[in-house]
């Protein structure tokens, strides 16, 4: 758990399928900028995908990262950014799959709320609503 103004936070990091499914979680402190995690998500992700992420995400870095990984990486260009890249917003629409994930995992009130102060305990409980998530579909 991280410290913000706000107290005590957390952010849960996801890499979804193509049917809003859950691949990949990571659980960092509130404070932790998202960028800092995508490396790792990146390592699962398969070659040949497409990585749909909100600005953000848009740093060269993680351009590089994906582009090693042979992964599109669609990805909105910042306002300040002077070069900018390939973007396709009609492709760009799936992400709401991501934004509906979370919908789902928060329907949970242990999760919405965060009961669990250890992040450990909190991260299994975030898996074991992906794992019913996944035996549902």
């Amino acid at each position: 758990m991280g410290r913000s103004r706000g107290g005590l936070t957390s952010k849960i990091h996801a890499l979804v399928d193509a049917d809003g499914r859950p691949v990949a979680l990571r659980l960092t402190g509130g404070q932790v900028h998202d960028s800092q995690e995508v490396k790792a998500l990146l390592d699962v992700m398969p070659e040949g995908a497409t990585l749909l992420a909100d600005k953000g995400y848009d740093s060269n870095a993680i351009r590089e990262a994906a582009a090693n990984k042979n992964v599109w990486a669609n990805i909105p260009s910042r306002s300040n950014r002077k070069h900018r890249f390939a973007f396709s917003g009609w492709l760009y629409r799936q992400r709401n799959l991501v934004e509906r994930f979370f919908n789902r995992i928060k329907h949970f009130r242990g999760i919405a709320t965060r009961y669990d102060k250890c992040p450990q305990n909190y991260l299994a409980a975030v898996k074991l609503i992906c794992a019913r998530i996944w035996c549902a579909a």
